[in-house]
């Protein structure tokens, strides 16, 4: 039959899980975009990684279980599109 639900995987979990932890903390002080971002600087290359893996509506799936995540993502896509340095693979 038709799968559902998307089987993410336990470091998909992990990952996403630990960045929606420190989110949730970093952003409790109500600091902007560009403080958090730097604040979750050294989450970078584990979220590059996590993006990497994905297949197709495994990062929406993310979002959707961890709010904290989806906005971390959201602010990478946001800073990415600003910057246009090609050095942050912005999600499409």
């Amino acid at each position: 039959g038709k799968e559902s639900a998307m089987a993410l995987t336990a470091e998909q979990l992990r990952i996403a899980a630990g960045i929606d932890a420190k989110m949730q903390e970093i952003a409790r002080g109500g600091r902007d975009d560009m403080t958090i971002f730097a604040a979750m600087a050294g989450y970078m290359p584990e979220f590059k990684r996590l993006m990497d893996s994905a297949k197709p509506g495994d990062m929406d799936e993310l979002g959707r279980k961890f709010t904290g995540f989806y906005r971390y993502a959201k602010i990478l896509e946001t800073i990415a599109a600003g910057v246009q340095s090609g050095a942050i693979k912005a999600p499409r």
